[in-house]
Order: C-alpha cells, then structure tokens, then sequence
C-alpha cells in the first residue's frame, strides 16, 4: 500500500523541475535543488552506467539536498509491420540527413527496453530519494523493490484510467500531466492520435478520485499557475520549459534560441521525431515529415537522433526537436536560482491578491 508520503514535501518548494531528457543533467538539477525545488536527471536515453555517473555527480553537487531520478519504461518490441513502417520512414529521413550533414540512425535490437532492467538494479541498490516512471508501469514488485529501498515512487499518468492503474501499483504519488506540456506525453501506451486532456480538468477528475499527492503538470511558467493548481488539488507544480533557456541547461543554443524567437508561432503535437506524440515548436522538420512519421517508438528516435545533432551542430533550429510547453513565450534566459525566486515572488503575490 502507498506510504501516503508526499515526495514534493521532501523540498522546501512545491516547485519540481520537469526530468528533460537531452536537456536537464545534474547542473540544473541541483541548482534546482539548492534554491529549495526538487531537481530531477532524466534516465531516458541513457545507460545505467552513464546514469550512475551523473547521479554521483549530482550527489557531489548537492550532498543531502533531495532530488529525483525519472525512467522510462519499457516499450513491446515492434510488430513486422512496424518494422516495415520504421525502414520506408528511414529511407525518407535520407533527405533530411543530408539537409544538416547528418546521417539516418541504425536503432540497436533491444532499444525499446531503455536499459530498464540495469537501471532498476542501480536504483534498487544506490537508492535516491525519488523514482518517477514515464510511458507506463514497472511490475508491482519492481515498485515494491524501490520503496523497500527507501525511494519514493512517482507515475506520470495523462488520463484518469491511467492514474487508477498507478494506485493499484501502489505508487507514492502521481504527476498529472495535461496535454499542455511539453515534450512527450507520458501516456501509457502510444496511441494513434493524440487526446490529451488539458491540465485542470485533469487533474480535478483525478483529485476526486485519489488522496495521493498529485504533482500538476502542463504549461506552467508562473507562480501564478502554481498557485492556482494548488487550489485545483496539486501538492506541488512541475515545470520544464521555465527552465529550458537557464545556463544550466544543457539544450543546444539553437533551441534556446528559439524559443525566443518571434518567428515561431505555435507548438504541436508530433510524433515525427520519436514516433510518440511530443509538443515543440512547429519547424521545418516537423511539417515535412509528421505525416509519415510511424508511431514505432522509440526506434524512430534513434532514427532521427543523428540528423538532430548534426541540426544542433550547425545551430539549424528547422532540423531539432525543439520541446516546449503551450507557454514557451515565458520562459527567460535567466539562471535557474532566479527562476525559482521570481516564481515563489509570484506565487506571494497570488496568495495576497486572493485573501
């Protein structure tokens, strides 16, 4: 049964810092953490092994200061006919290899497990203190094995079907997560067309069905939102683009950039650079190729990771995934200590104008 501890209370702040993968990393995660949020690595994408250096690292950088650690789960292996799929979209994305210099990735067999067997043994043995899981559920006995380790666990859930399945597991908390945010929805599974829920109503339909902490999710920039999911039901906010244009962000200059950039004038929800449905900023990539991309994740993000980093290389932000909530237009190029004092001036200032 959960423990009924909020994980959001272990920082000062209710203020977490969205795991980003390709764009957090240990310095923004405990600068986070150091000005009283709760700091999380992004697990996906990487080995156990070069997870484990980053969360030494991490410990280095903030000795006891709490902080998070978020996994991606486990994918089915794809079909034949996804796979059939997943070489004509390869064939296609020539074009755009040799657009930005790059070249058409080879996903390896076995990429869709993200190291997950690995990475739960680390985390099971070097316990941190919170475990968030992204695209579904471990087993009940892998949560079981990371409470009795002392972490505190954390299931993204998109859709109130999706967050009594994450009770039923016997999580600590659940991150509610509107369609209004960026990069990928963490859906449980890799639907065919996008549904998203936006994030009050959400989040009140899964505040009436649960006593668990819920960390919202979604396009939040202020802490004037803060406040107001507080009021919804939330324990605490998650944000991840406020953070995106911070020095300690390791996102390219590129997509900094261009997230300041006028010219861009929307998000969308595409799955042409993962093969699931992730918000970013609409660019040239996205237009020419989400009506092909096949939703075989993540074997198209290893498709396209090349032709991404060459993009970044030549600072082109057309060819990268350019991840952003609905409220990108916020987000200031400011170090990440700023954004958490400018974000608890504003949630002061919220609770005085309501009382």
């Amino acid at each position: 049964m959960p423990t009924n501890v909020d994980p959001t209370r272990l920082a000062e702040l209710p203020i977490v810092q969205a795991p980003m993968a390709g764009a957090g990393g240990p310095a923004l995660a405990a600068a986070v953490g150091r000005a009283g949020g709760l700091g999380f690595l992004a697990a996906g994408y990487r080995s156990a092994a070069v997870l484990g250096a980053e969360i030494e690292e991490l410990r280095s950088l903030v000795g006891d200061v709490p902080f998070g650690v978020n996994a991606f789960m486990p994918q089915p292996p794809p079909t034949r006919a996804e796979g059939e799929l997943t070489a004509r979209y390869a064939r296609s994305l020539a074009r755009a290899a040799a657009r930005y210099g790059g070249s058409v990735g080879t996903p390896a067999p076995g990429v869709e497990r993200d190291d997950w067997d690995a990475k739960l043994d680390l985390l099971v043995a070097h316990p941190v203190p919170v475990v968030s899981f992204t695209f579904g559920l471990p087993d009940i006995e892998a949560v079981a094995a990371l409470r009795a380790a002392g972490t505190l666990t954390v299931a993204t859930v998109t859709t109130p079907e999706e967050a009594r399945l994450a009770v039923a597991h016997g999580v600590d908390a659940l991150c509610v997560q509107g369609g209004e945010a960026g990069g990928h929805q963490g859906s449980f599974d890799n639907p065919a067309a996008p549904a998203p829920y936006g994030l009050l109503t959400l989040l009140t339909l899964i505040a009436a069905e649960t006593d668990l902490p819920l960390i919202a999710a979604g396009g939040l920039m202020t802490g004037w939102q803060i406040e107001a999911v507080r009021l919804a039901g939330a324990s605490a906010a998650q944000l991840g683009t406020a953070f995106l244009r911070c020095p300690e962000s390791v996102a390219s200059t590129a997509h900094k950039v261009a997230l300041g950039d006028p010219a861009f004038e929307r998000s969308v929800l595409t799955r042409a650079f993962s093969g699931r449905w992730a918000r970013g900023l609409h660019n040239g990539f996205a237009a020419r190729h989400e009506a092909e991309a096949p939703g075989v994740y993540p074997y198209v993000h290893h498709l396209v990771a090349p032709i991404r980093k060459a993009a970044a290389a030549r600072g082109e932000a057309d060819g990268l995934a350019l991840w952003a909530g609905q409220g990108w237009r916020l987000a200031r190029e400011e170090p990440a200590a700023e954004v958490i004092h400018r974000l608890v001036d504003e949630m002061a200032a919220a609770r005085k104008a309501s009382a």
